[in-house]
């Protein structure tokens, strides 16, 4: 039972990251996370 349970939340994170990679959210989430470092750095 313990099994089943590890793969059906394995699926839905597989499926959660999918939807977002076609959603166009990954393109998003990266630039923030640019943007963030180079202002802590200083860059920006």
């Amino acid at each position: 039972m313990d099994r089943i349970k590890r793969w059906f939340l394995l699926a839905a994170a597989v499926c959660m990251i999918a939807a977002g990679i076609l959603n166009g959210s990954a393109g998003d989430v990266f630039a923030k996370a640019i943007r963030i470092c180079t202002e802590c750095i200083g860059l920006g």
